[in-house]
C-alpha cells in the first residue's frame, strides 16, 4: 500500500515527509510540492526551484524491506528515476555519478537519499527535484529541463502521478547487487570517454572507468593514473 501526498509550498520534502509518517503505516510514503522554498543536495548542496514549474518529491519506504546495502539501493533508485524519465521522452538518460540525473547533457535532476529512524523504523527517505518546466536557470550552465531539453511540456500532477506509480512497482522487487552496479555503470555519464576533471584547483583529462560497490568513482586521470574518488573529491566538467 502506498500514500502520496500533496502539500502547496514547503521548505524541504524530504524534512517534512516525517510528520506524515507518524500517521500512516503504509510502506511507501510520498510527499510532494511544486514549490519547494529550501531544497537540499548532497552534503549541504542546495537545490533552487522556480515555483509551479518543477516538482520536488519525497518517498520514504522501510529499509528493512531491502536487502541491498545502501549504496547499491541509491544506486538502485538512479537507475530507476534514469529508466523512468528515458521511457517517458524516448531520449537516452545518464547517471552522472553519484546521484544527478543527465539528459543531452544537461542536469535535470537531483537525488538525494538518506537514512533515518523514525517511530522505531528505520526508512530511506528518497528525496529528488525535478526540473520540468522551468526555462531559464542564471548562471548555473549545466542544468536544463524536460521543457528545455525535449521542447515538451508535461503536466506536473501527471508527471508526479506516473512517477510514484512507477517507483513503487520497481521498488517491490529489487534486482541483486550485481545487477544493479552492472546497471549502473551502464548508464554512467560520460564512462569511457575523455573528460575534463577538476583535482585539487587543477585541472586534468581522465576517463572514467566505473563505480564500485563502495560508493567510489574510478578514473583513470593523465597525470596520476588509476584512482578511486569518494563524492566531492573531484569535479567533473562538462
Amino acid at each position: 500500500m502506498s500514500q502520496l501526498f500533496y502539500v502547496k509550498e514547503c521548505s524541504s520534502t524530504n524534512d517534512e515527509i516525517s510528520k506524515f509518517l507518524l500517521y500512516e503505516n503504509s510502506d511507501f510514503v510520498a510527499l510532494h510540492t511544486f514549490n519547494q522554498t529550501r531544497g537540499r543536495g548532497q552534503y549541504g548542496n542546495t537545490w533552487s526551484s522556480t515555483a509551479e514549474k518543477n516538482l520536488a518529491y519525497t518517498l520514504a519506504v522501510k529499509a528493512e524491506n531491502f536487502q541491498l546495502s545502501d549504496f547499491m539501493f541509491n544506486y538502485y533508485t538512479a537507475i530507476i528515476i534514469c529508466d523512468f524519465l528515458a521511457n517517458l521522452t524516448e531520449n537516452t538518460v545518464k547517471i552522472k555519478w553519484p546521484n544527478d540525473i543527465i539528459l543531452k547533457n544537461k542536469k535535470i535532476v537531483g537525488i538525494l537519499i538518506e537514512k533515518k529512524k523514525i517511530n522505531q523504523n528505520n526508512y530511506f527517505i528518497i528525496g529528488a527535484g525535478f526540473n520540468i518546466l522551468q526555462e531559464k536557470f542564471d548562471d548555473i550552465s549545466n542544468a536544463g529541463s524536460l521543457l528545455t531539453q525535449t521542447g515538451r511540456h508535461f503536466n506536473l500532477n501527471e508527471f508526479t502521478s506516473h512517477l510514484h506509480d512507477f517507483l513503487i512497482e520497481k521498488l517491490c522487487t529489487t534486482p541483486s547487487e550485481d545487477q544493479v552496479i552492472n546497471r549502473f555503470n551502464n548508464s554512467l555519464f560520460r564512462k569511457d570517454m575523455i573528460s575534463v576533471f577538476e583535482l585539487n584547483e587543477k585541472r586534468q583529462n581522465g576517463i572514467i572507468k566505473n563505480a564500485d560497490r563502495n560508493g567510489n568513482l574510478w578514473i583513470d586521470l593523465e597525470n596520476d593514473g588509476l584512482c578511486s574518488f569518494y563524492h566531492k573529491e573531484i569535479k567533473l566538467l562538462y
